[in-house]
């Protein structure tokens, strides 16, 4: 009975004062137990005190030796093994469902369409005013894969307008700068930065891997060239354009009988006669304005959800507050999209 109660102090001592090793003071006690029955011809008063059975005692550490070497063999494995990551169930995380849950609860996307949104791959041409917002809006809709090429780095007159970019990160290629920006809003999406012009000798290959491309470009070649390929390759495109006080966008989807952007524009203006951004100036708010218009009309053509500008083209005057639609049609001698062609 003694030795029962002497293994329970010791236990209950371990544990108040917190010992490293309780194992250590249990086998102690137990091995002073054997060695008062070791000299088993003489007679040791002490025996009966502790238990006076050698035996019992023997087969009662066999069995606690078993249990301790079981204990070290599976924590020994237990800290070797690797815990693979449980998968969730489902297109999303529980941190996604509640981050879309706003969308999700539009009936016109829903569950479905915000699937469709994170299994889009979108485009961005051009990292400036229009493509600022238009690229914080697409990754904050949770598009699952946006690219943005641009040649440029972000310089400080930049910063009045394209606000997808900060003054800590002057001097950085504006792909690099917009990266950053759209992983810290929405860490769940893929970007591809593009630190180069897009190029006749490369603007096929690269929109062919997209599923739509926003063009918010300040220059006519490339307008004219990402409307060209994305004709083409039948991919939607979304076009904006600025300058001062005045926007315009449509949906280019020649693929569903719109016309393209050369339907509405088939002449590239005279050198001088739209100057950009740099030579006339334009208003803050304006580019963020169309850039979040084209960031809208992506998301309803990948949704399904409302009516798009599919052939229709939106003029907004920010000056005088007025925002008109006017209906374009395709042209037969298109050289881009006509019959003639």
């Amino acid at each position: 009975m003694i030795g029962l109660l002497g293994f329970a102090a010791i236990w209950g001592a371990a544990r108040w004062f917190r010992w490293r090793w309780p194992w250590a003071a249990l086998w102690a006690w137990w091995a002073a137990i054997m060695i008062i029955h070791a000299p088993l011809q003489v007679d040791n008063p002490l025996r009966a005190v502790v238990g006076g059975d050698f035996r019992g005692w023997l087969v009662f550490g066999l069995l606690a030796a078993v249990v301790s070497i079981y204990r070290l063999v599976f924590k020994a494995l237990r800290g070797r093994a690797v815990v693979a990551p449980v998968a969730e169930a489902g297109p999303f995380r529980a941190a996604e469902l509640d981050r879309y849950a706003r969308h999700i609860l539009l009936r016109e996307i829903g569950g479905p369409g915000q699937k469709r949104l994170k299994a889009a791959r979108v485009l961005v041409v051009g990292a400036g005013g229009l493509g600022s917002p238009a690229m914080l809006y697409l990754a904050a809709s949770g598009v699952g894969v946006i690219g943005v090429i641009d040649p440029d780095e972000v310089e400080n007159s930049n910063l009045q307008r394209q606000i997808i970019h900060t003054d800590q990160r002057i001097g950085m290629p504006k792909v690099f700068s917009a990266e950053i920006a759209m992983k810290a809003l929405n860490p769940f999406i893929e970007v591809r930065p593009y630190h180069r012009a897009l190029d006749e000798a490369t603007a096929a290959a690269l929109i062919a891997d997209y599923d739509l491309v926003l063009d918010g470009t300040d220059n006519f070649d490339t307008r004219y060239l990402v409307n060209r390929v994305c004709a083409a390759l039948g991919k939607p495109l979304i076009s904006g354009a600025i300058t001062q006080w005045e926007g315009q966008l449509s949906l280019f989807d020649t693929a569903k009988g719109t016309p393209c952007y050369a339907c509405i524009f088939p002449t590239r203006p005279a050198p001088g006669l739209v100057p950009t951004c740099a030579e006339a100036g334009v208003a803050a708010p304006l580019p963020g304005i169309i850039g979040a218009m084209m960031a809208m009309e992506a998301v309803k053509h990948i949704t399904g959800a409302g009516e798009t500008l599919a052939g229709r083209l939106l003029i907004h005057d920010a000056l005088f507050g007025e925002t008109r639609v006017i209906v374009a049609k395709r042209r037969d001698d298109c050289p881009v999209c006509g019959a003639a062609r």
